[in-house]
């Protein structure tokens, strides 16, 4: 079965970096477009960055300049490189993902379970 994980969430300080990787496993046949998601506590979960099969990209005003979205589809992954952190971006970061399994002949939503970023003051 299809599925995805987050790793490199953590604790960092106010302008320092962490990079996000989310790694899709399973039989996958194809990859359409990857999102990163996040929701702060009392908050929506809102769209942070997105790119497509062919690599454009989109970013929340919030986070343009500072954050960077790319992917390897060779390893069915993509990262969220992000720099200079500020405390609003402390929130639980989801990947997403619309793929196409082998043997489906569509494509599917699938939902990682979200890794913690803290930035401290």
């Amino acid at each position: 079965q299809v599925r995805l994980v987050e790793s490199g969430g953590g604790l960092v300080q106010a302008g320092g970096s962490l990079r996000l990787s989310c790694a899709a496993s399973g039989n996958i046949l194809s990859i359409n477009d990857m999102h990163w998601h996040r929701q702060a506590p009392g908050k929506q979960r809102e769209l942070v960055a997105k790119i497509t099969s062919g690599g454009g990209t989109n970013y929340a005003d919030s986070v343009k300049g500072r954050f960077t979205i790319s992917r390897d589809n060779a390893k069915n992954t993509v990262y969220l490189q992000m720099n200079s952190l500020k405390p609003e971006d402390t929130a639980i970061y989801y990947c997403y993902a619309e793929l196409q399994p082998h043997g489906d002949i569509w494509y599917d939503d699938y939902w990682g379970p979200g890794t913690q970023v803290t930035v401290s003051s």
